[in-house]
């Protein structure tokens, strides 16, 4: 059913006005994204979601996954939010197209970057590493149908790379030797170029690149969603310019106190995170 709530002009709720873009993802993941649009977007207030209550989605049922985005996405909008990025490839693989079914709003995806890996392999082989979830969607299966024509594109399941970053644990022997048996198989296999398939992995960029060599390129999507983003805005002239620097807001579905250390980590700083709603963080079985 289509969201009919009207979107309030001006309104500010829960920290966020009528200017902010959100961003979530399954987790602390989508954050390599959320520094991608600041660096795009350096004057607007941006507001964070962290589903750590319920991640990571990889292994989730898909009905889980879309309802859990569009609670986030409510969120959003009953706050006036005039745009949302869902920075995370297992949810805009699975809900994408319910979401922005049901809602009024201009929603931003991120999708694993099969066509710009095509273009740069030499060996004609491309890694592919992602979530069980994006692995099985159509979404991938209709981006390597129509980009990967004449090249081999292996596709890798890492269960347990998100959770590593959750926990902040991003180059300890046991996550390099994680990445490394789920990077070496690529290699072998004559992969030069792999694309990072969930904006968890970033974070694990540098043991990523140690277990596959110099002479492999590493691609991550976050920079161009951000630009895609600051396109449509642009296009729909709703920038609005002003000289004071944007805000960024952090909240969480889990424990505040357990993901607060882990988004300092990653962000770079120290910065408050607040607890979601109980009405927006519950189990969607839970949801009334």
């Amino acid at each position: 059913m289509p969201y009919s709530k009207k979107i309030p002009r001006g309104r500010r709720t829960n920290g966020m006005s009528c200017d902010t873009i959100g961003v979530f993802d399954s987790g602390v993941g989508g954050l390599s994204v959320f520094r991608e649009i600041r660096a795009a977007l350096p004057d607007v207030d941006l507001v964070y979601v962290a589903d750590s209550g319920h991640a990571p989605y990889g292994d989730r049922p898909g009905g889980f996954i879309t309802r859990r985005a569009e609670t986030i996405v409510e969120f959003f909008v009953d706050a006036g939010a005039k745009a949302i990025v869902v920075a995370c490839n297992t949810a805009s693989a699975v809900a994408i197209e319910a979401l922005r079914s049901r809602f009024p709003i201009d929603i931003v995806a991120i999708e694993p970057a099969v066509k710009p890996a095509v273009a740069l392999t030499r060996t004609g082989v491309v890694g592919v590493l992602a979530t069980r979830q994006t692995i099985a969607s159509e979404r991938l299966a209709r981006l390597i149908r129509q980009h990967g024509q004449g090249v081999r594109i292996l596709v890798q399941p890492c269960p347990g790379l998100a959770e590593l970053v959750e926990r902040g644990d991003l180059d300890s022997p046991a996550a390099q030797a994680l990445v490394a048996g789920f990077v070496a198989p690529l290699v072998a296999q004559g992969a030069d170029t792999i694309v990072l398939g969930c904006t968890h992995y970033p974070f694990l960029v540098e043991a990523i690149r140690r277990a596959a060599g110099t002479g492999v390129t590493v691609i991550d999507p976050a920079a161009a969603v951000a630009r895609e983003l600051r396109r449509r805005l642009d296009t729909a002239q709703r920038l609005a310019r002003r000289n004071a620097p944007g805000t960024e807001t952090f909240w969480t579905s889990g424990d505040p106190g357990r993901v607060q250390p882990v988004v300092a980590q990653l962000w770079g700083k120290h910065v408050p995170v607040h607890a979601l709603p109980a009405a927006f963080s519950l189990a969607p079985s839970l949801v009334t």
